[in-house]
C-alpha cells in the first residue's frame, strides 16, 4: 500500500493526486472497518443478547427479508455515532413472545431502550433512567402501521434525539476492528493538508453565517418568551396573596417566594441569552414558578397538593396539566398529550383546544408548526422525555430529529428531571427485576406478562 501511494505522488498532477489520495484513504478505511450488522444464525434470546452487546442492530436470519443488510448497517451506524444505548432487533413473527423484553434485557445486561420488530408488529421498552414510560408509549404509537424500514428509521431518529445514557464500550471496541492502518492515516493527512487553506476560508464564512442565523432566530423567539414572562407576571399580580395575611403559613410563603424567584430568574436569563438554546433555561424557570403557584392555590383552598406534571401541551401559559387526552393533529397520527382542565373539557366536547400560536412567514401558526428555534422553548417547558411523542409528525418534531437541528440548536432534551443517567455498559446499572411489567403499547420494563399483553 505504501509503495502504491508513493507511485501516485510521483506520477499525478495536483488535482489527480487529491482524487487518488481520497480513493486510497476510503479503500484503506473500508478494509479496516468491520461490517455493522450481526450475521449470527442463532435465534436464542441469549444469542441475540450477545449480538446486541457487539452491535446495536440484530436482524434474525429468518427475518432478513424485512430489513436489508444495507439498511441495517445504516441504522447501526446512526445509533453508534449518536452514542446512545438503543438496541433494535428484527425477529420473525413466530419468535416466542413470552417475557421477550424481560429476557432480552436480562441477556444483554445493559441499561437502555429496546425496540423489537416482531413480524409485522412493533413494540419497545426502556429503563426509566434512559427514557420515561410515557415517552416510549408515545413513540411506539406514532410509528404504528409503518413498514419495517420506515418504522425503525423514524423511531430511531426521534429516540436518539431525546433519550439519555451512553452506548456500551463493546460497540466502540467492535468498531475499532484492530485499528486503522498507519498508511490510511498518512493518506488522509495528506488530503487534509492539501485542502487546508480552502477549508479554513470556508469554515470562517460558514461560522459567520451561522452566527447571524442564530441571532435572527433568537430575536424571533424573544417575542414569544417575553409574552410568557409578562403573562406569568400578570398571574402574580392577580394572585392577591400577602405573606402576612390571615391563614398564611410557612409553606404558603415558601411557594409564593419560590414563584417570585422564578419570575426574576426568567427575566434575568432572557436578558443574558445569546443563542436560541439559552431560552430553555428561561421556560424551565417559568414552568417551575407556575407549579409553585398551583401548590399555593391548593394550600389556600385546602385541597390536596397537585402532582408534578408538565404544562398544558397546547399552551404552557395555561399552567400545569391535570390529565392526558388523545389528540390528532391535522394530517398526523393520534397521540396522548398533557392538557389543562379547560382544554380537556373542550376536547371531550369535540371542540378545538386553545392553542399557542406564533408569528411565521405564513402567518400565525401553532408553535409546533413554526420554525426550529421553538425547540428549546418547548424543551424547557416539557423536558426531553415526552417531546418525541408529542411533536412526532409536526414541522418542529421533524426538524428536531435531524443532525442539522442538533448542530444549530442543541439536542439537550435528554434531561428528564430525574437525576443522572446510569451507565450504558455491561454493569447492568439500573437493572431491577421488579421493574418489568405488562407488555403492549410500549413503556417501562415491568414485572411479567407477555410481549404485547395479549394484544400484540
Amino acid at each position: 500500500m505504501k509503495a502504491s501511494v508513493q507511485a501516485v505522488v510521483r506520477t499525478r498532477s495536483l488535482p489527480g493526486l487529491l482524487l487518488a489520495l481520497v480513493v486510497a484513504a476510503l479503500a484503506a478505511l473500508s478494509v479496516a472497518t468491520p461490517p455493522a450488522t450481526a450475521t449470527t444464525t442463532a435465534t436464542s434470546v441469549s444469542a441475540i443478547g450477545q449480538a446486541l452487546r457487539e452491535n446495536p442492530v440484530y436482524v434474525d436470519p429468518a427475518a432478513a427479508a424485512q430489513l436489508s443488510a444495507k439498511d441495517a448497517d445504516a441504522l447501526a451506524d446512526r445509533i453508534t455515532k449518536a452514542d446512545r444505548p438503543l438496541f433494535v432487533a428484527v425477529l420473525p413473527a413466530d419468535f416466542p413472545k413470552q417475557d421477550l423484553f424481560t429476557k432480552l434485557r436480562t441477556a444483554t445486561g445493559i441499561t437502555g431502550l429496546y425496540a423489537v420488530r416482531l413480524g409485522d408488529t412493533f413494540d419497545a421498552r426502556a429503563d426509566s433512567s434512559v427514557l420515561p414510560n410515557a415517552a416510549v408509549r408515545n413513540l411506539v404509537t406514532t410509528v404504528e402501521g409503518e413498514d419495517t424500514r420506515t418504522q425503525l428509521t423514524d423511531f430511531t431518529a426521534a429516540a436518539l434525539t431525546n433519550m439519555g445514557g451512553s452506548a456500551p464500550s463493546t460497540w466502540r471496541s467492535a468498531d475499532d476492528g484492530g485499528g486503522v492502518s498507519s498508511t490510511a492515516l498518512i493518506t488522509v493527512g495528506a488530503v487534509l493538508v492539501a485542502g487546508g487553506a480552502g477549508a479554513y476560508t470556508l469554515v470562517r464564512r460558514n461560522r459567520r453565517r451561522h452566527t447571524e442565523e442564530q441571532r435572527a432566530a433568537l430575536e424571533k423567539l424573544r417575542v414569544v418568551v417575553d409574552e410568557d414572562i409578562t403573562a406569568f407576571g400578570e398571574e402574580l399580580d392577580r394572585l392577591d396573596f400577602h405573606p402576612a395575611e390571615a391563614g398564611a403559613d410557612d409553606a404558603m410563603r415558601a411557594d409564593y417566594e419560590h414563584a417570585l424567584d422564578a419570575y426574576e430568574q426568567a427575566k434575568s436569563l432572557m436578558a443574558s441569552a445569546t443563542r436560541p438554546e439559552d431560552v430553555r433555561a428561561v421556560t424551565q424557570a417559568l414552568e417551575d414558578g407556575r407549579f409553585s403557584l398551583a401548590r399555593l392555590a391548593a394550600r389556600r383552598e385546602v385541597r390536596p397538593l397537585p402532582e408534578r406534571r408538565v404544562p398544558c401541551f397546547f399552551d404552557p401559559r395555561h399552567g400545569p396539566s391535570v390529565t392526558d387526552a388523545t389528540w390528532t393533529p391535522p394530517g398526523g397520527a393520534a397521540r396522548e398529550v398533557p392538557v389543562c382542565a379547560a382544554d380537556a373539557t373542550r376536547l371531550a366536547d369535540g371542540r378545538d383546544p386553545v392553542m399557542r400560536e406564533v408569528d411565521t412567514d405564513q402567518g400565525r401558526r401553532p408553535y409546533w408548526d413554526a420554525g426550529p428555534a421553538y425547540g428549546p422553548w418547548a424543551g424547557g417547558y416539557f423536558g426531553g422525555g415526552i417531546l418525541p411523542g408529542l411533536l412526532f409528525g409536526t414541522v418542529l418534531g421533524s426538524m428536531m430529529a435531524t443532525p442539522a437541528y442538533a448542530a444549530d440548536y442543541g439536542s439537550g432534551y435528554g434531561d428528564f428531571g430525574g437525576g443522572g443517567y446510569e451507565g450504558g455498559d455491561l454493569s447492568g446499572a439500573d437493572f431491577d427485576s421488579g421493574d418489568f411489567g405488562d407488555f403492549g403499547g410500549g413503556g417501562d420494563f415491568g414485572g411479567g406478562g407477555d410481549f404485547g399483553g395479549g394484544g400484540f
